[in-house]
């Protein structure tokens, strides 16, 4: 048995030192070490050995065993490290060429709008409400005073999913939601995407976003809307804003106004930008109608309010001076990178 032992000894290391590579290396392994290994058989064939010489076999088959994973580790660790210095030289790295930079995204402009004007409204009090794109009929026109047949309605001849289902054109249904859910008082906005059959061109898409704001309380009047509305102003666009308010109608608003703003490029003595005329548009505004509040279930008598909306994409044209609104969504990075 010793002289088995000492042969497959011999043999074992003779082949690990003519050994070349890894995958032999293994090879090597398997045959001698292994399950069905030649050590292994060794140890099987243990029956047949005397009783009283078998831990003197036991202890020769270990010691067997020992130098072998003594000689196949210290030849792994050589080759291995022959082949991460052939590596080397075969990958040199230019360290003098300047690092590669990842391309990190920003910000949409519409993203900035949005939250520029979210932190003012929060500022005063507000939260932010989201409600469903897909909206019922009831609520996109209905709760807003705009019956079946109401002229208001073709303007906003929409994209409908079934007769009571549409894409709603405004966010001012998430103001009904609020309203039917919650009591006063309540101040909200509602920004989101809104959906109505506008051919695109430099200031119009079928796709767009607005900005709705709320508010129901106990004694509200004109005086609050124009004052909250003339401090949105003066944060969004300097502390020398100026606004003015126009007759208007809405069918959801009773007084209904459009407010302007002086002109941030030329402070409203008139530019390309203002077209001459000092001021811009900006939103649209008014006390919220009683049919409106009644038919959410608050009593006019008891609280009144006012309501406003802003389309977002418009804050992003003025704000940045931007004179097509088809930039924002045509995703040329030579634009975006702008910002």
């Amino acid at each position: 048995m010793k002289e088995t032992l000492e042969k497959i000894r011999q043999e074992a290391l003779a082949k690990i030192d003519e050994c070349m590579d890894m995958d032999r290396l293994n090879e090597i392994r398997v045959a001698y070490l292994g399950k069905k290994g030649e050590l292994t058989q060794v140890l099987k064939n243990m029956k047949n050995v005397a009783p009283e010489d078998r831990p003197k076999v036991g202890q020769m088959v270990n010691e067997t065993r020992a130098a072998l994973e003594e000689k196949l580790e210290e030849t792994k660790a050589k080759m291995a490290a022959k082949l991460r210095e052939e590596q080397m030289k075969a990958e040199k790295i230019d360290v003098t060429l300047p690092a590669r930079r990842n391309k990190v995204g920003h910000r949409h402009p519409n993203t900035i709008a949005l939250e520029e004007v979210e932190r003012i409204f929060i500022g005063m009090g507000y939260e932010v409400v989201e409600g469903p794109e897909v909206e019922l009929d009831y609520y996109n026109f209905e709760a807003l005073n705009i019956p079946a047949n109401h002229p208001a309605k073709d303007e906003q001849d929409t994209f409908y999913i079934s007769k009571d289902i549409v894409l709603r054109t405004q966010t001012s249904p998430v103001q009904v939601r609020t309203m039917e859910k919650q009591k006063p008082p309540i101040r909200m906005i509602a920004p989101g995407r809104v959906f109505r059959a506008d051919e695109v061109d430099a200031t119009h898409s079928p796709s767009f976003h607005q900005i709705e704001g709320l508010v129901i309380d106990k004694n509200i009047t004109f005086s609050d809307l124009k004052g909250t509305l003339a401090e949105f102003a003066k944060e969004l666009f300097g502390p020398e804003t100026k606004v003015k308010f126009r007759p208007h109608h809405f069918p959801f608003t009773e007084p209904s106004a459009e407010m302007d703003v002086t002109c941030f490029k030329c402070g409203g003595k008139g530019c390309r930008m203002c077209k001459g005329e000092g001021w811009i548009e900006i939103l649209g505004c008014g006390m919220v109608h009683p049919k409106v509040l009644r038919m959410s279930g608050i009593d006019p008598e008891e609280y009144s309010g006012f309501a406003f909306g802003v389309g977002l994409e418009r804050i992003a044209l003025l704000k940045y001076e931007i004179d097509d609104m088809r930039l924002l969504y045509e995703n040329d990075i030579r634009f975006l990178n702008q910002f």
